[in-house]
């Protein structure tokens, strides 16, 4: 008995030690993705979220931000993001090798060790799961800073000023508006990103060699197509969770309400506005990610 628990230990501290591993990685590589995509994700929001006709495009919105408020004003509502952003990847990362153990728990006579396509896309989508809960509300204040000052003079100091004032309006409730959206968005796209990551890295890896070992510039280059691999798919929902988020209080009952009236007003065409930007955004922002990620967990194992 004293043999077999001995023999244990080792085991638990080994996947408690991968565990850490994956969490900080994810941290290192989500303050990368902000770093870089921040500026570009401010002008996805503008458009999704600004009444026909306040832009004619992308470099409208980018024209009139550095017009009125310079190259700071590219990087407003940063603040959630960068704080938020280390937990957000950090459980992302954790939450898609717990998805991948999942499945090797589930088929214990498997044959074949490497995961397929739609394992690899459960554990993706498993990762958006416990991300969603801190990711809805960083994402709900981020949105509201993004919008303000647009035509008029900004409305709230900062973060702690948003909280505060959302609070008041409608409790946690009114903090994780958008919630349900922002799963609808992120559970897809984080399976579509996972995959594309994992599948772009197999085929760049020659044959009977280790995509562990795979150089820095294929990391960048997969980690490049899993972000535009997520947000092909990802536009729709986010554009729903855009205008849900930044919309006063009342003006939508829900993600159904939300989707109906954006379509009688502007069309279907509406649900694919920001599409530029956040494919722009989506390699630079993602090859940075899985560079912060693979950079930090090198570094990791080697000391440890």
């Amino acid at each position: 008995m004293s043999g077999k628990a001995t023999a244990t230990a080792p085991k638990v501290k080994s996947e408690l030690l991968d565990n850490v591993k994956s969490f900080v990685a994810g941290g290192f590589g989500g303050i990368a993705a902000v770093l870089v995509g921040h500026p570009f994700d401010l002008v996805k929001v503008r458009l999704q979220s600004a009444a026909p006709g306040s832009y004619t495009g992308a470099m409208d919105v980018v024209r009139k931000t550095l017009a009125k408020d310079g190259v700071t004003g590219l990087y407003r509502g940063m603040g959630p993001p960068l704080l938020g952003v280390t937990p957000i990847f950090a459980i992302s990362f954790w939450a898609y090798d717990v998805g991948k153990k999942i499945v090797y728990a589930a088929t214990p006579n498997r044959k074949d060790q490497a995961l397929s396509t739609s394992e690899l896309a459960f554990a993706g989508f498993f990762s958006a799961i416990p991300t969603t809960l801190v990711m809805a509300p960083m994402e709900r204040i981020k949105v509201v800073l993004q919008v303000q000052g647009q035509g008029s003079a900004a409305q709230y100091s900062g973060p702690v000023d948003v909280v505060r004032s959302l609070y008041r309006e409608g409790g946690m409730r009114s903090l994780f508006r958008g919630t349900v959206a922002t799963l609808a968005r992120d559970g897809p796209g984080s399976a579509a990103y996972f995959v594309a990551y994992e599948m772009v890295k197999k085929a760049m890896t020659p044959a009977g060699a280790d995509p562990s070992q795979l150089h820095l510039g294929s990391i960048i280059f997969a980690g490049g197509m899993a972000g535009v691999a997520m947000w092909t798919i990802a536009i729709p929902p986010d554009t729903i969770k855009s205008r849900l988020q930044s919309a006063p209080s009342g003006t939508y009952t829900g993600i159904v309400d939300c989707t109906r009236k954006l379509i009688m007003q502007d069309g279907v065409g509406a649900l694919w506005k920001g599409l530029g930007p956040a494919m722009a955004r989506a390699f630079p922002a993602n090859a940075a990610t899985f560079l912060g990620v693979e950079v930090s967990r090198n570094l990791m194992d080697k000391m440890f």
